[in-house]
């Protein structure tokens, strides 16, 4: 089950990226890159306490789920996809 602060990476029609919480009908911000995108919410999760993060590429297909930690964790887990 996800968290409300879990947040969805994809692309809009007009070709601009949109980061979007799971439970918000608007995204909370509207990007000209993936890249930019991505390094936002990756932020705001961060603020949020942390949550997963998923990507969805030009296709609308998951490209990744990262999960995201919040605080100062002392023994982070291994991202072995990035």
């Amino acid at each position: 089950m996800s968290k409300p602060q879990d947040r969805t990476i994809s692309r809009r029609d007009d070709g601009s990226w949109e980061n979007k919480r799971n439970d918000a009908e608007r995204a909370s911000s509207v990007h000209d890159t993936q890249k930019d995108a991505v390094a936002r919410a990756k932020d705001m999760l961060e603020k949020q306490g942390g949550g997963e993060l998923t990507t969805k590429g030009v296709d609308g297909k998951i490209r990744s789920k990262d999960t995201i930690g919040g605080g100062n964790d002392p023994n982070p887990p291994k991202d072995r996809e990035h």
